[in-house]
């Protein structure tokens, strides 16, 4: 595919200085399991993994996270689209977001599932 070089760079440009006009907020790294689903020879579940995106502001001192991630792979995978739970304090200023909530349907069925986020920035 040709490019044309100052498009390119245009658009690159204009990216970068979006970037540096907004301040970064925080993430948050998540590992889970979704909960059995089916019956029988079928039953299973699915592992996911990730980073959450940057802070959602909820209300003037609250914020969420917007989760968007696909299953492992047995025969199928789901896909996670959801959002967390208001932030929930650990000590030391840190905390970490509740997810409760289910996957898409795939295969006929879906899985349910909680887990919570790991803390923010665990090394600060």
């Amino acid at each position: 595919m040709h490019r044309d070089p100052s498009n390119f760079e245009r658009q690159r440009n204009k990216e970068s200085n979006n970037s540096s006009q907004k301040a970064q907020t925080h993430v948050h790294e998540f590992l889970a399991s979704t909960k059995l689903a089916e019956e029988g020879d079928d039953r299973h579940n699915h592992r996911f993994a990730g980073v959450t995106s940057e802070v959602i502001p909820k209300g003037r001192h609250s914020h969420i996270h917007r989760i968007t991630v696909n299953t492992d792979f047995l025969d199928h995978h789901h896909e996670v689209i959801i959002e967390t739970g208001p932030p929930i304090p650990v000590g030391n200023g840190k905390h970490v977001h509740f997810v409760r909530g289910m996957t898409t349907e795939n295969d006929e069925h879906d899985h349910d599932l909680e887990f919570a986020t790991l803390i923010d920035k665990p090394l600060v």
